[in-house]
């Protein structure tokens, strides 16, 4: 019986990190570049536009 222990031990940890590892990788919903884009556009905006002052 503990030959049989000293198995299934390993055995339920490969099938328990082959489990986590499917959930870790799986697809998740893609967000687009649309906002980090149009935030660089303000950037660039701002960063061209003349200074003011003194």
């Amino acid at each position: 019986m503990a030959a049989l222990a000293w198995l299934l031990i390993p055995l339920v940890a490969a099938v328990g990190a082959g489990l986590w590892g499917s959930w870790a990788n799986r697809t998740r919903r893609v967000r687009g570049d649309g906002p980090e884009l149009d935030g660089y556009a303000r950037f660039r905006e701002a960063m061209e536009r003349p200074r003011t002052g003194a």
